[in-house]
């Protein structure tokens, strides 16, 4: 056998046996299952194309519109209710002033040399600054309310008290509106601007003033320690109209405040944990009524959430004379005095430590020339016990007194003159507002 040859091999042959009755039967049923199977498929694949190719007879639910938030208790919604009514009267206060531009610029300060001995080898130049004309710009904000639907806008003495500025009202909508100053008060941290009504179409075409939206005034003698209040103002002059929210935590207070280039002692102050910020300085402070009880201004820098407001009866008089006069009236008496206290008793040997008690200053006399008490009689060194037959304390003081009276009226002083009592008539006379 050549050796590439492999041998022939002749496979076996196999015998398959013949398929038995059984075989026969399982393989007619597996056919039949299948054939069942693919007609039933058939069936219900065409039951449910025209199923779903034909309209379904289902209710689709309009969506609504998301409710609005649901206060969870009465509290919570009186103070959302308060917010919403008042919002649009309370306004903020911008001041713009014309300021100079201050322009950089280089000098070579040996110039002026240059004529006797010629250029010089070298360049020196030094940095100095010139005015360069003038430019409108916003220099402070504060907040205001609306007390009357002609326009008088409420708000501190210190927001407005450069007398050079140009002042503009924002409402809480963005409209825009030119304000002046009407009055500031010489004794309170109180003003009165005036902006004009926006003229309007009627449905007649006729041409109308819409009045403004106003905030009703409260009783500041009826609050309570504890009682919630809110302040809204234009807090840093950025974020206008921001709320706060807390409890009256003091009443009666005295302090001495600072803004604005004033220095002033506030007496019968309201003290509140509602956060009062810079730029809420004239905004009011409201109660659950959504009547105005005080006026913010002021805030004790070194402590969290101390802030102050004048009470808003202290402002009532102040608003019902400028619209009767267009000007705050004071009764003015013309005296220099300090209040006696036990201290200033022991430190100057007084014989008692209450009272007014009448002293000068340098270049200011005790008694003004020619004015009431000048008139009546009263001298430098003597100490008004009571006016009026109202004792004169550190708590009761002469200026909280005299705010009670108008011009014209005749009140009785009683005084200690060295050790001798007297008494006075005294015909108070008018000091107007700035």
């Amino acid at each position: 056998m050549n050796l590439y040859q492999l041998p022939q091999i002749k496979p076996p042959k196999i015998k398959f046996p013949k398929p038995s009755k059984f075989f026969w039967i399982l393989v007619l049923s597996i056919f039949l299952s299948s054939f069942c199977g693919f007609l039933a498929g058939i069936i219900s694949s065409g039951y449910f194309y025209s199923l779903i190719n034909s309209p379904f007879n289902v209710e689709v639910s309009k969506k609504e519109p998301s409710p609005s938030y649901l206060a969870r208790t009465s509290h919570e919604e009186a103070i959302i209710q308060v917010v919403k009514k008042a919002s649009p009267a309370v306004v903020s206060i911008v001041v713009s002033k014309d300021v100079p531009i201050i322009e950089r610029y280089f000098r070579n300060p040996f110039e002026e040399l240059e004529p006797f001995f010629g250029p010089l080898p070298f360049k020196f130049r030094i940095p100095e600054y010139r005015q360069k004309g003038f430019e409108k710009k916003e220099v402070a904000w504060g907040t205001g309310f609306i007390v009357s639907e002609d326009g008088l806008v409420l708000t501190n003495k210190h927001v407005v008290s450069e007398t050079d500025a140009e002042y503009t009202v924002f409402t809480v909508e963005g409209k825009k509106f030119p304000a002046r100053v009407l009055a500031r008060d010489p004794f309170q941290d109180i003003a009165i601007l005036k902006i004009e009504k926006e003229g309007i179409t009627d449905e007649e075409g006729k041409l109308v003033l819409k009045p403004f939206p106003t905030l009703k005034l409260g009783d500041s003698d009826k609050l309570e320690i504890g009682q919630t209040v809110i302040a809204i103002g234009n807090v840093l002059g950025e974020f206008r109209n921001s709320v706060s929210v807390g409890v009256i935590s003091g009443l009666g207070r005295t302090i001495t405040a600072s803004g604005g280039g004033l220095v002033e002692t506030l007496e019968d102050v309201i003290q509140t944990d509602a956060a009062v910020n810079r730029g809420n300085s004239g905004g009011p402070l409201l109660n659950l009524q959504g009547e105005v009880v005080g006026v913010n201004t002021a805030m004790v820098l070194e402590a969290q959430n101390i802030g102050f407001a004048i009470p808003i009866n202290k402002a009532k008089k102040d608003i019902e004379q400028v619209k009767k006069f267009g000007k705050i009236i004071y009764p003015f008496l013309g005296i220099r005095y300090i209040i006696v206290t036990e201290e200033i008793q022991k430190e100057n040997n007084l014989p008692v430590n209450y009272g007014a008690w009448i002293v000068g200053g340098p270049g200011e006399p005790g008694v003004v020339k020619g004015s009431a008490a000048d008139k009546a009689g009263l001298k430098e060194g003597d100490i008004i016990l009571e006016f009026n037959g109202e004792k004169i304390t550190s708590e009761n003081s002469l200026a909280k007194i005299i705010r009670k009276y108008n011009p014209g009226d005749k009140v009785v002083l009683k005084l200690l003159r060295g050790k001798e009592i007297k008494t006075l008539e005294v015909v108070l006379e008018e000091r107007t507002s700035e």
